[in-house]
């Protein structure tokens, strides 16, 4: 991965770390704040809003984790599973927040069932990008299980010569 990938991942990686950060806070001052008008009342949908945002906050640390291990090459180590399997369980645990939302959403939708199922149809989707980092997970193990069978035949290259 070149420095200027890197550099540009770790750029939108802090906007989106950030953007997630400034919402939670703003949120939990409205809620717990002692404004004028009075704090606003605790609702499903903002906690549900606050929660999302710590999966948000969570999966950008892995992922800069996981590029820092990129940048020095030991990607390819089993301490990158523990970054991926958490990435893995917060885009669960969003779609899981995505699907609250939606049935949350739904009963204000009598009229026009439609966009209820949109918004089924995109958690449906937040699951599947957690089925294709799963398939990524999959392909890190693999690789993995090369350089370590790499390493060992290296090793015995070396005893021979």
């Amino acid at each position: 991965m070149g420095k200027l990938t890197v550099r540009a991942l770790r750029a939108v990686l802090l906007v989106v770390f950030a953007g997630a950060v400034f919402l939670q806070v703003g949120m939990v001052w409205a809620l717990f704040g002692k404004p004028a008008d009075g704090p606003m009342p605790l609702t499903p949908m903002r906690v549900i809003v606050i929660l999302g945002m710590v999966t948000v906050e969570v999966a950008v640390v892995c992922v800069w984790r996981l590029v820092a291990m990129v940048r020095r090459g030991t990607v390819f180590s089993h301490a990158a599973f523990r970054y991926v399997d958490i990435v893995i369980g917060t885009i669960v645990a969003a779609a899981l927040l995505w699907f609250a939302v939606t049935a949350i959403n739904a009963p204000g939708q009598r009229d026009d069932p439609g966009v209820t199922l949109i918004m089924a149809g995109i958690g449906v989707a937040i699951l599947g990008v957690a089925l294709i980092v799963l398939v990524l997970r999959m392909l890190l193990a693999q690789a993995v299980a090369r350089d370590v069978e790499a390493s060992k035949m290296r090793a015995e290259l070396d005893e021979v010569i």
